[in-house]
């Protein structure tokens, strides 16, 4: 395992870091699961674990919180705030009147007294940056977290967020957590050369592609993923975004092939290669899934391989951009470009 620098915190994490998201009803995921897989990530030298209030509607806080119960200064515990917590209006969202609420939700779940990471898991357009940044920067001076980030900010949200911090004289984000894999290449563009500007350190989710570079996917088989049951749009290969995915899965196929690579240890060792990024965010369901995925720890990618990676997806581009989280809301709905 490597180990790197959180942006300029100073704090080592591993390059490979657990995502609780399937813990709980999402992955169908047991508590007793869950342990296991907590236990065999710490032992396969992972010292990050990220989970979300929103993942399973708290029950991934409350299994990782059990998992890591008698061993908490051996984690770097990261959750996230901000989406919908049920259909209670006002309980979702980055207002101080959320966030304090939440975040003692949080740390009850988890069984804590602080997190090392709290994210702010979207952009809120409803409220300020200066009003998060302040609760935020509260909480920390409370010691109810030790540092705050963002997920899955657009660059400019990303910039505007450090100008008000600097502005207003708060603390400031200091990771960005971003969606990033070989099939999806877009935060390349605006989001990486920010976060390097600013030195936050990059959390990247779904580094496997929902499971498109699982190698579990190839032409002629049946997709049978978890992810595909509840996201069967993102699977259907009749549509055009899909059929460019399989594509280029197929062409990646034969790349690790020759290279003596599985398709794993090909998508998280191009994640991980990137400059700009810390940490790759796996999220097994399982053991086999977990052990499948440590084996590419310790995965460098030649330059020759990494260039033939560009022949097939080129630097910068989305092969699915319409399943991006961080496209301004204007380009989502059209009232908001409309007089």
């Amino acid at each position: 395992m490597q180990y790197r620098t959180l942006g300029r915190t100073g704090v080592q994490v591993s390059s490979l870091a657990l995502g609780a998201m399937n813990f709980g009803k999402i992955g169908r995921t047991t508590q007793a699961e869950a342990t296991a897989l907590v236990d065999a990530a710490l032992e396969g030298g992972i010292n990050m674990i990220d989970t979300a209030d929103a993942y399973s509607g708290g029950e991934s806080e409350e299994m990782v919180g059990k998992a890591i119960a008698g061993r908490r200064e051996d984690v770097v515990l990261a959750t996230k705030a901000g989406l919908p917590m049920g259909d209670g209006r006002g309980h979702q969202g980055s207002s101080r009147r959320w966030l304090v609420t939440e975040l003692d939700n949080s740390l009850r779940r988890l069984d804590v007294d602080h997190v090392d990471l709290y994210q702010i898991h979207r952009w809120d357009p409803s409220t300020g940056d200066e009003e998060t940044l302040s609760v935020l920067t509260d909480m920390q001076r409370a010691g109810k977290i030790r540092y705050f980030g963002s997920s899955t900010f657009p660059a400019y949200r990303i910039v505007q967020a450090q100008w008000t911090a600097r502005e207003h004289h708060l603390s400031r984000y200091v990771t960005e957590q971003p969606g990033y894999s070989i099939l999806q290449r877009g935060i390349e563009t605006h989001v990486l050369p920010v976060t390097e500007q600013y030195g936050l350190g990059v959390l990247v989710w779904s580094p496997l592609a929902s499971g498109w570079l699982s190698g579990a996917i190839r032409a002629g088989r049946d997709i049978t993923t978890s992810r595909s049951t509840f996201l069967p749009d993102r699977f259907d290969t009749a549509i055009p975004a899909n059929r460019a995915k399989l594509d280029a899965v197929e062409r990646l196929a034969t790349l690790a092939d020759e290279a003596g690579l599985s398709m794993i240890q090909l998508a998280l060792g191009f994640v991980t290669a990137h400059p700009a990024v810390t940490s790759a965010l796996i999220g097994p369901r399982t053991l086999d899934h977990l052990h499948s995925q440590l084996a590419a720890a310790d995965t460098v990618l030649t330059a020759d391989v990494l260039d033939a990676i560009d022949k097939i997806v080129a630097p910068g581009t989305d092969l699915a951009a319409h399943e991006k989280h961080d496209t301004p809301p204007a380009l989502l709905t059209p009232a908001l470009r409309r007089r």
